[in-house]
């Protein structure tokens, strides 16, 4: 079983920094991909960013130039640098990674975190 665990979030005002982080445990063998999604009330969950199979960084275009996604894979861990805040950046952030457990696996499975919520205040 893997597990993904995001820490982090919280209340701040418009202009304010978070930094998130998301840790990945158990039973791991390769992180192919990972990234950070977020759900807004009453909206589709949508991509922040993401680090792909083949190293390149996605970035959703409205918040391109204040966040900043980040990785320490040795201690299978991501995290979410989010500058110059804003109310419409409130949401639940998930972890999501794509995971292989074992070397006999042909392909890996994608897991999410629980979230963490942001709220921006204006």
């Amino acid at each position: 079983q893997v597990q993904l665990v995001e820490s982090g979030g919280g209340l701040v005002q418009a202009g304010g920094s978070l930094r998130l982080s998301c840790v990945a445990s158990g039973s791991i063998f390769a992180i192919n991909a990972m990234g950070w999604y977020r759900q807004a009330p009453g909206k589709q969950r949508e991509l922040v960013a993401k680090l792909t199979s083949d190293g390149r960084y996605n970035y959703a275009d409205s918040v391109k130039g204040r966040f900043t996604f980040s990785r320490a894979m040795a201690k299978n861990t991501v995290y979410l640098q989010m500058n110059s805040l804003k109310p419409e950046d409130t949401a639940v952030y998930y972890c999501n990674a794509d995971i292989t457990s074992t070397s006999q696996d042909a392909y890996g499975m994608d897991y999410w975190g629980k979230g963490t919520p942001v709220t921006v205040s204006s």
